[in-house]
């Protein structure tokens, strides 16, 4: 169990930690650090983005009910997920390319995270390999598949984060193919291309077996080619099953009737996510989709959210909605391209400050009580 008193989590003075308090302050920050083409490429979402303002924005359709003259001097935030134990219902999502904020990518999130035993989901996609993030720190780490046209390659990624000793595979399942990034596209810019994403595949024998020189431009080649799937469908997950013992979570279920067959077919957990609105635009919220695949699922797998998060607040929701667990994302990058390592620790020292005050102020103490707490639809 963890506990936390009002004054667990001190917010230090933005001259000391150099990173603002406010997620629009943190973006804006970033923007004015990261390079047009880098800024454009982690803040924006697929077409004319309608789905990327929706997350954000629908979150205020929902309006908790406070329940109150409760004591709660001291609230307990841990979760259980995968007969594992965590201190907060936090999770770091996966993204990819992450040196394009700061040298050391993934290696700064995941000491960050481990401040705070906080999972970090490290992306197919990542500027450094398994085995190096892996080692980095103490944090709990799970791995994120974009599956590949080359199988094999997918099975020896989630043999490597086996002997890693990662806890779960988050099988992305809405990436078949790129979405339509309009301000990528017109900025001609892609960080994959550039060689920010390859720390996987750079160490991977399988996928090395299959290019005929080992040089940069041969890596980056056969990486665009295998990660753009779209013959992905339920017969891999099944085949997946069958080549791990390791908690198998589907990030992208929007649908209930996807999330029906998940639980028939034995997934372990599902992502409710529409990728931060940077795959297919004019999608529902995340938010808007959380409650009905939470009572098809009706407690037979951990549900868990992604998409739109920004304040303690908004995690409230989606916990009272149905989620088990709360996904983060460009918050933590906006942060890391600021200040790095202490960026990101200092971002989730804000934000777990916010949500525990936020229980506080809904007058529930622990998951339980916070998943009976009253939301309403405006």
């Amino acid at each position: 169990m963890s506990t936390y008193k009002s004054n667990d989590y001190i917010v230090q003075s933005i001259e000391e930690s150099l990173l603002p308090v406010g997620y629009e302050e943190i973006e804006k920050a970033a923007r004015d650090i990261l390079s047009p083409q880098a800024f454009s490429y982690i803040s924006s979402g697929a077409g004319a983005e309608e789905t990327a303002r929706k997350n954000k924005d629908a979150f205020q359709k929902y309006s908790i009910v406070p329940k109150l003259l409760n004591d709660v001097s001291e609230v307990d935030t841990s979760i259980s997920l995968f007969e594992r134990n965590y201190p907060t219902p936090f999770i770091l999502a996966p993204v990819g390319v992450l040196k394009l904020a700061d040298d050391q990518g993934d290696l700064a999130v995941t000491r960050a995270a481990s401040k705070y035993n906080i999972p970090f989901i490290q992306s197919t996609v990542s500027s450094f390999s398994i085995e190096e993030v892996g080692q980095s720190s103490g944090a709990p780490k799970w791995f994120q598949l974009y599956w590949t046209s080359l199988e094999d390659i997918s099975f020896s990624f989630v043999k490597r984060a086996e002997k890693a000793g990662y806890e779960a595979i988050v099988v992305t399942i809405d990436t078949v193919t790129l979405g339509f990034r309009e301000k990528d596209l017109s900025y001609g810019y892609s960080p994959l291309a550039d060689g920010y994403g390859q720390g996987n595949f750079e160490s991977d024998d399988v996928f090395l077996s299959t290019v005929e020189e080992v040089n940069n431009s041969a890596i980056v080649d056969g990486i665009i080619k295998n990660i753009n799937y779209p013959a992905l469908n339920w017969s891999h997950i099944s085949k997946l099953k069958e080549k791990t013992s390791l908690p198998i979570l589907l990030k992208g279920v929007l649908h209930p009737e996807d999330a029906q067959r998940a639980v028939n077919l034995g997934v372990d957990g599902l992502i409710v996510s529409n990728h931060g609105g940077r795959q297919l635009d004019g999608v529902i919220s995340s938010i808007d989709a959380l409650s009905e695949i939470a009572k098809v699922v009706n407690g037979k797998i951990p549900v868990l959210f992604d998409s739109g998060i920004r304040r303690g607040s908004d995690a409230l929701k989606a916990l009272a909605l149905g989620a088990d667990a709360v996904l983060i994302g460009r918050p933590y990058v906006y942060s890391l391209a600021i200040n790095g390592e202490k960026g990101v620790s200092q971002f989730l020292a804000n934000f777990l400050q916010d949500f525990s005050s936020s229980m506080m102020l809904s007058g529930v103490k622990n998951m339980k009580q916070l998943q009976q707490l009253k939301i309403i639809c405006d």
